[in-house]
């Protein structure tokens, strides 16, 4: 509730305005805060863009994945169980792969995509990629 207070005569107030409504403050549930929380922990997502997003502040939000940390507020099964990181699959079929992977190379495999990267490769190139292979895979 807002208050508009006019004191345009002599320093007394001559009118007093009550204003009902909303107080601009929004209430979210615990499932909601935990929900925003852990989108903004997904890789490749910036919290200052969560925060716009979902029309609430950056510092809001960084207290929400304290909560989390903390064990105060909980990430709904559905969000928990999504991956974070690409599964690493070690695979003892050396006589097919060593064919076609040499010992410096690196093969990634997420879902039916398949990663190879040489020794030499660049570090944000390959982030690119399995950026990219994890958004094609859910």
């Amino acid at each position: 509730m807002g208050v508009h207070l006019d004191g345009s005569r002599g320093g007394g107030v001559s009118r007093l305005e009550v204003i009902e409504g909303p107080s601009g403050r929004r209430r979210r549930t615990k499932a909601e805060r935990a929900r925003i929380a852990a989108e903004s922990m997904m890789p490749g997502v910036t919290v200052a863009d969560v925060a716009r997003k979902h029309g609430t502040t950056r510092w809001q939000i960084y207290d929400w994945r304290k909560r989390i940390r903390k064990g105060n507020l909980v990430v709904p099964k559905s969000i928990a169980a999504l991956p974070i990181f690409a599964e690493l699959v070690v695979d003892d079929r050396t006589a097919e792969a060593s064919a076609a992977v040499t010992r410096s190379d690196l093969e990634i495999v997420i879902g039916d995509i398949v990663i190879r990267a040489g020794a030499g490769a660049d570090e944000e190139q390959l982030r690119r990629a399995i950026r990219a292979a994890r958004a094609a895979a859910s």
